[in-house]
């Protein structure tokens, strides 16, 4: 069985743009181009308790929260903490798959004999994290990648969430079919017209018809993540 880790730096433009000036900690800060044209790129989290989010555009976001501070970006910031943020996973395992400047998957199945298991290695990663860089990582750790990457978006900020093996179904069922891969808002209407809300209910559901509906390629592949089935590796 793998342990696989997904990582992933909580609001990360804006919590660097926190981490370097002090004065903007415990505000909301919107970093992004401006406010007639546009978008956010990041917001920190005392933002989104106004229903900001990403790609949001700016002027909304403004219009939701007048007091927030919008900051330009500074790439070269970002990209100098992303480094050192896959230096830091690079320590754990060879086997990184960056996704984005601020996540990644880690496979550590071959790593747990020398550094611990997975919830382990979750804390040292957090750790090194926060203090090497000032800034904070949620951590999923699952035996497949659907699950560690919901696992460590589902407790942010500072999530730490392990699923272990014989608990995964139990920790998918439940969720509604968005948190599935390759389901958009087309996708969810068609299945919630099939009656299915949930995962669980995808992986009740007989998958002739669910291949029938969605076709080969679709429907086998939700029938699949919901049984908790994801061969996908690792790929550095």
């Amino acid at each position: 069985m793998r342990t696989i880790l997904h990582v992933d730096l909580d609001a990360f433009y804006a919590a660097v743009e926190q981490r370097d000036d002090p004065s903007l900690r415990g505000k909301p800060v919107l970093v992004g181009g401006s406010a007639r044209r546009g978008v956010v790129a990041s917001c920190s989290y005392e933002a989104r308790t106004f229903g900001i989010h990403s790609a949001m555009p700016m002027a909304e976001a403004l219009r939701r929260c007048p007091k927030a501070i919008v900051v330009r970006h500074r790439m070269d910031r970002y990209v100098e903490a992303s480094r050192a943020f896959f230096g830091i996973l690079g320590d754990f395992s060879p086997e990184v798959e960056g996704l984005s400047l601020d996540e990644a998957f880690l496979d550590v199945t071959g790593s747990e004999r020398l550094l611990g298991d997975g919830p382990t290695i979750r804390r040292a990663i957090k750790q090194r994290v926060r203090a090497e860089l000032s800034l904070v990582a949620s951590v999923g750790v699952a035996p497949i990648k659907l699950a560690a990457k919901i696992a460590s978006d589902i407790d942010k900020p500072d999530g730490l969430r392990v699923v272990p093996p014989g608990e995964l179904l139990a920790f998918l069922h439940p969720l509604p079919v968005t948190r599935l891969w390759g389901v958009g808002e087309t996708t969810r209407e068609v299945l919630s017209s099939m009656g299915l809300s949930t995962i669980g209910d995808v992986a009740r559901y007989p998958q002739a018809a669910l291949v029938g509906r969605l076709g080969p390629n679709l429907g086998h592949h939700l029938a699949a993540l919901a049984r908790g089935e994801d061969a996908r590796s690792v790929i550095s």
